[in-house]
């Protein structure tokens, strides 16, 4: 086994952490309490896949297993005394990347027919704020757990982002003037983002008491509720996900700052992310001062290069490259899912000396975590691949002996949030 191989380190502010000086100086050589935070949102992204419900035979899929009360609890999460679930997200989308992206029951009683879980919101405690004299604000994306099939599902289309911008930051004028659409297709001066992230973020459904309201809007009155609650308080907003809900947590926190959260840091730390928008989309993020990007990627994985600078599209923030093969204990895997998975991310970022140092763990981290969703850890260790299941797949013998599906708890129950 590694062993952990720590030295003093002098503590960066919360701000310099949050990326206000763009990292300067933290990144090579790797700051041990800002490696501490890219593992606390990477381990805050792990915990929708380890809830999410992805059975199709309950009739529960596609919503999260836990309620909010018990959730950290439930996902095993190491600082779970330390964070408190506020609420949850539901996202719907059109049926094409619906089917890509989202899961749902065969079960006639199926819970609800068109939305998600998506993701979640959670704040530091009480206790917890008080002791560190800052209130955080965590906004966590869920990515898919269908591996690759959505590239095809979702295309490369680039839209307009237009209806999250400002009025007084966008002519609307000069666009319905456009002499054509196609025209305005190519015009490299309006920010674009790809299709599917958009249609995910902004998509609602009249007929589900989940998403009755979009995720955008969700987040932005739950948001604004907490912003004002905690409005005596040194507040922060870290958005993150992973794969896709990297995608979304870029969108989201470029939307809080455009329409008026720019007053706070707001940050995006996301893993293995395709990339979202233009030149235009990234030149206008750049804009903030508040709101920075910090994307940790395996320099193998090739989801970060798709849809592809050929199409417009523009890589956003800064970057940490990390590589997979500088540590001993993975596999030499020629599996592109593998490059991509968030717990073999989370194990590199624990040991990453730079690309040009030695494998070599700064922080105590269960190696067996690597193969929770995957079997890319050596076999030297024991560890049973995948091995993040609920027990006995969710079925219980009842009093006839018969074996059924469990129930969830009255605390576990999806719940609309509005």
């Amino acid at each position: 086994m590694e062993k952990v191989q720590t030295t003093a380190v002098e503590e960066p502010t919360w701000p310099e952490l949050l990326g206000s000086n763009n990292w300067d100086g933290l990144l090579d050589p790797l700051n041990l309490h800002l490696r501490r935070l890219i593992l606390l949102c990477g381990d805050l992204c792990q915990a929708t896949y380890d809830a999410f419900n992805n059975d199709e035979n309950s009739k529960y899929t596609g919503s999260s297993r836990y309620g909010k009360k018990s959730f950290f609890n439930k996902v095993m999460f190491e600082s779970a005394a330390d964070y408190r679930v506020f609420c949850f997200l539901y996202a719907t989308a059109k049926v094409s990347i619906g089917e890509a992206m989202f899961l749902h029951s065969m079960s006639r009683e199926a819970w609800d027919r068109e939305s998600n879980w998506i993701g979640y919101i959670a704040t530091t405690s009480d206790e917890f704020s008080r002791a560190s004299g800052r209130r955080e604000i965590h906004v966590v994306w869920r990515g898919t757990t269908r591996n690759y099939e959505w590239i095809n599902v979702f295309g490369a289309r680039p839209e307009s982002a237009s209806e999250l911008l400002r009025p007084k930051n966008w002519d609307k004028k000069k666009a319905a003037n456009s002499s054509s659409s196609s025209s305005d297709e190519e015009d490299e001066n309006i920010p674009r983002v790809m299709n599917g992230w958009l249609s995910i973020y902004v998509s609602s459904d009249p007929n589900s008491s989940f998403t009755k309201l979009n995720a955008r809007t969700q987040l932005q009155k739950k948001i604004e509720f907490l912003r004002n609650l905690y409005k005596n308080e040194n507040l922060s907003i870290t958005l993150t996900g992973h794969s896709l809900g990297a995608c979304l947590a870029i969108l989201s926190a470029f939307d809080l700052v455009e329409n008026g959260v720019d007053d706070i840091p707001v940050t995006a730390i996301v893993f293995g992310s395709p990339q979202v928008g233009n030149r235009s989309f990234k030149e206008r993020v750049e804009q903030f001062p508040n709101l920075k990007i910090l994307h940790i990627r395996n320099k193998i994985d090739l989801i970060p290069h798709y849809p592809s600078a050929i199409l417009g599209y523009r890589n956003v923030g800064v970057e940490l490259e990390i590589d997979n093969r500088k540590s001993p204990s993975l596999k030499d895997s020629k599996s592109p899912s593998d490059w991509h998975n968030l717990q073999a991310m989370l194990h590199v970022v624990a040991g990453w000396n730079g690309s040009d140092g030695e494998f070599e763990l700064k922080v105590k981290r269960s190696v067996a975590l690597v193969n929770k969703s995957s079997a890319i850890l050596k076999d030297e260790y024991l560890i049973p691949g995948s091995w993040w299941i609920e027990k006995n797949k969710g079925l219980i013998r009842d009093d006839d002996g018969e074996w059924v599906p469990a129930l969830p708890s009255d605390e576990d129950q999806p719940v609309p949030e509005f």
